[in-house]
């Protein structure tokens, strides 16, 4: 299981509630979930946000799950 999907049910999320969360349509985020389509720059920073987690860590740069402190956005 890619670490994607790992997440995604660790949340107990969706894929439609990863939609609603993202923006990402439904079956776009099925085929980034299965490996079928990469995802660009500002869909790994929405996904990263939804599932609290980094964006290295989703491209596989780090085995370290937990995001960095984030800055408040104004």
């Amino acid at each position: 299981m890619n670490k994607l999907k790992e997440l995604r049910i660790k949340k107990g999320y969706t894929q439609i509630k990863m939609q609603m969360l993202t923006g990402i349509d439904q079956s776009d985020y099925s085929k980034l979930e299965n490996g079928k389509r990469y995802f660009t720059f500002e869909q790994c920073r929405k996904l990263a946000i939804a599932l609290d987690t980094s964006m290295d860590y989703l491209a596989d740069l780090t085995d370290e799950q937990n995001p960095y402190p984030r800055k408040n956005s104004k």
